[in-house]
């Protein structure tokens, strides 16, 4: 059965699996200096690249706000998630608060980037497959010997697409037990 690619496109899909779609990636490839894995990949390797990292984004992020709708299938569209590139400092009152929030029937461009350039580092490695060495400590073949660090791991959300998103949320480690505090 060949993949269907449903783009949520702000309305709160309850059977979105992506939030970008092919011409989406194809669009954001093309200013991109190492763009030979999404190129070369045909468009159904595209479009399960791109669901694929949709879902690793939903299940890394914790993005601020609220879904707006229980029964939408992605965390976007969200309400009061605030737009940290709003220019809001001439608005005042209402008009103020209703524009420092990223509008509640879309999902903003950075995340549809961010999931164009997840997709495009899905094509290069698994991220999500254990790394190597994973409950080792030493390695010895022969006469030699790998040592591994346990605590130099290859996040599964690459550092660019975790900056991209960071404007949105913050990243779910389950680590330090810090979180993000966003004021409206």
């Amino acid at each position: 059965m060949a993949l269907t690619l449903i783009k949520e496109d702000g309305t709160g899909k309850p059977d979105a699996n992506a939030y970008a779609d092919v011409a989406d990636g194809d669009a954001y490839h093309e200013g991109h200096l190492y763009a030979a894995a999404w190129t070369a990949a045909d468009a159904g390797r595209k479009a399960a690249a791109l669901v694929m990292a949709t879902r690793l984004v939903d299940a890394e992020f914790q993005f601020n706000g609220f879904k707006r709708s229980p029964s939408q299938a992605l965390q976007w569209p969200r309400f009061d998630c605030p737009d940290p590139d709003a220019n809001a400092s001439a608005l005042v009152g209402l008009l103020w608060r209703a524009s420092n929030f990223v509008p509640s029937d879309s999902v903003p461009k950075g995340v549809v980037d961010a999931t164009c350039e997840m997709a495009r580092e899905l094509q290069v490695a698994d991220r999500t497959a254990a790394p190597p060495g994973e409950g080792l400590k030493y390695q010895n073949i022969g006469t030699t010997q790998t040592g591994y660090d346990k605590s130099d791991r290859r996040p599964v959300i690459t550092r660019v697409v975790q900056a991209m998103l960071s404007k949105y949320g913050s990243l779910v480690d389950g680590g330090s037990g810090v979180v993000r505090l966003v004021r409206a």
